[in-house]
């Protein structure tokens, strides 16, 4: 089995990496083979130039890297900070770039980019772990979740992932060394079961 883990967050000491390490650990237990990436050590460039403007190919090889573990993953796991309630730039850039047509999805014959597209990413499961400093009540009754119908339906269910948990932890600034402990027992606990 296969799996994708990527972390988006500048902070080599967040919550974010310490849920992709707790992530990691869970799937190698598991016998699980692993791309991880760290966006930002990595510096994924998230702009996506003008010669990939049809976004089926790039001449990226790190992008080309990306999308080939994108399709094989069984498993997918993304953290990141909840920023203004969307991930942060580079993530979406990393999907813009990544998520590409005929990669993550496709048009039947005969389909334009004005018809319904088809899922092909092989995945089973995505989690999605975010961290927020806003508490979650007022997150809710005030902007909603924008976050949860991105990565649910604007991304892996477009893209044929059935099957996504999203899980928020706030506020993730003033948590305690015991919330924090048992934030990413949770974060291992359903790895462990989407495995």
């Amino acid at each position: 089995m296969f799996a994708l883990i990527v972390v988006a967050n500048p902070s080599k000491n967040s919550l974010s990496h310490a849920m992709a390490a707790a992530a990691t650990r869970a799937l190698m237990e598991r016998g699980y083979d692993i791309a991880f990436h760290d966006l930002y050590a990595e510096q994924f460039d998230p702009v996506q130039p003008t010669g990939e403007q049809a976004n089926t190919s790039s001449s990226s090889e790190v992008v080309e890297q990306h999308c080939s573990e994108l399709a094989r993953a069984d498993l997918i796991v993304v953290c990141h900070p909840n920023w203004w309630g969307q991930p942060p730039a580079i993530l979406k850039g990393w999907v813009d770039r990544v998520f590409r047509l005929d990669t993550a999805y496709a048009y039947p014959s005969g389909v334009g980019p004005e018809g319904i597209p088809v899922g092909l990413l092989r995945a089973r499961h995505a989690l999605v772990f975010n961290t927020s400093n806003t508490p979650r009540e007022r997150e809710v009754s005030l902007f909603g979740d924008p976050l949860e119908t991105l990565w649910k339906n604007c991304i892996f269910g477009l893209c044929g992932v059935a099957s996504v948990i999203r899980r928020v932890y706030a506020p993730a600034s003033a948590s305690t060394p015991e919330e924090r402990t048992a934030w990413l027992a949770e974060v291992k606990a359903l790895v462990e079961n989407a495995a």
